[in-house]
């Protein structure tokens, strides 16, 4: 396949193509976009060889036409000067050269078209390498953006999601066990304190129907053998003797320190 075939068949090739059929789209750009690069750099030099030949090929059209030129003015000085022989001689001359440019005119005339069709082919392979490059980063985001999600997806479809539900679930059931300990036990402070106020309460009752028995023991004519019920009736007034007054008291007394130092 020569240069120009595969020049053709670079320039007409369809990327998108390359990213469907290869194991490795990103690779394949890769490797497209330097082929269409090492063929551009064998095109320029095409190029400038045929430019080369064209520039020769021009001047000895130009060698041959001025040659054409000085032997048609020799001609007409042979014949200026009666020298018809030396005037045909050189007649024949330009002859020659004549027929050597008309063959030089139509070889540079083809290389022209040769030489303007290689330009246009390198202008249009310079752009399409640069068309090509601008695609292939907008390719080499989608594929990476298509390789995240493919990823995403794979962890997704390997996540076990009942069995994740699963671990939430427990771990629900733990924290309400916990919420249900902290309550039970806020629950069962609350009842011991309530029940040491109820020991507070129930002891100052004892204490004051001790207190109560006592002074009834003190009472003249009371048994202090004998126990005596506490009495729920308004009792009776009754002033006790002074003696009496001042143990009441003590003992009072005596009560009310206990019952600071509680």
């Amino acid at each position: 396949m020569g240069i120009f075939d595969r020049v053709k068949r670079l320039v007409s090739a369809n990327l998108n193509d390359l990213v469907n059929k290869a194991e490795d789209p990103e690779k394949m750009l890769e490797q497209a976009i330097l082929e269409m690069q090492e063929d551009l750099v064998q095109l320029r030099q095409g190029v400038a060889q045929a430019i080369a030949a064209q520039k020769r090929t021009e001047k000895q059209y130009n060698d041959a036409y001025n040659e054409t030129n000085k032997w048609q003015r020799n001609a007409q000085l042979a014949l200026q000067k009666g020298d018809e022989n030396l005037a045909r001689q050189a007649l024949e001359r330009k002859k020659t050269f004549t027929e050597s440019g008309n063959a030089l005119k139509a070889s540079l005339d083809q290389q022209t078209v040769q030489v303007d069709g290689l330009k246009r082919s390198l202008i249009q392979l310079e752009s399409k390498i640069s068309e090509a490059k601008t695609k292939k980063e907008m390719l080499k985001a989608r594929i990476t953006a298509a390789k995240a999600q493919e990823q995403l997806q794979g962890m997704v479809r390997g996540m076990n999601s009942s069995s994740a539900m699963a671990a939430f679930d427990r771990m629900e059931e733990k924290v309400l066990m916990q919420e249900a300990r902290a309550q039970s036990s806020a629950e069962l402070a609350g009842t011991d304190l309530e029940s040491q106020f109820a020991a507070l309460e129930a002891g100052s009752d004892v204490d004051d129907e001790l207190a109560a028995l006592k002074a009834q023991m003190s009472l003249p004519g009371a048994k202090p053998n004998q126990p005596q019920l506490p009495q729920h009736s308004t009792p009776q007034h009754s002033t006790p003797p002074k003696q009496n007054n001042e143990v009441v008291d003590a003992e009072l007394e005596s009560l009310r320190k206990q019952l600071d130092q509680m």
